[in-house]
C-alpha cells in the first residue's frame, strides 16, 4: 500500500517531486498508524537492533588513533569533502608501499 494513502481514501503526497517532505497536517497525523500494526517490522528492528552494517571482523577493523597533522595538510584533505578520513588512509597506504 502506497504510504501516503489512508486505506480507500486519496490524500495528498507528504513529499514534492524533489522528495522535499511537506508541512504536515492534523488529517496527516490522524491517518498514522501504530507500530503494532507491523508485526513483521517490529521484530525486525527488536531482533537486528542497531541497523547498518554489520561489524568488520576485529582483523579488518580500522584502529582509532590521534595524529596531529600540519594545518595545510588537513585543509587540503578536507578541501575535496566528505571522505577526508579514507583519502588519507589511501595516500599513506601508497606512500608506505602497502
Amino acid at each position: 500500500m502506497n504510504a501516503n494513502r489512508k486505506l480507500g481514501a486519496a490524500s495528498v503526497p507528504l513529499t514534492d517531486e524533489h522528495g522535499e517532505v511537506r508541512e504536515l497536517s492534523a488529517e496527516d497525523f490522524a491517518r498514522q498508524r501504530p507500530t503494532t500494526d507491523f508485526p513483521e517490522l517490529v521484530e525486525i528492528l527488536q531482533n537486528h537492533g542497531k541497523l547498518g552494517r554489520p561489524p568488520l571482523p576485529e582483523a579488518e577493523r580500522k584502529q582509532r588513533v590521534t595524529l596531529h597533522l600540519d594545518r595545510d595538510i588537513l585543509a587540503a584533505l578536507k578541501a575535496e569533502g566528505k571522505g577526508w578520513q579514507t583519502r588519507a588512509n589511501a595516500a599513506l597506504r601508497r606512500a608506505l608501499g602497502l
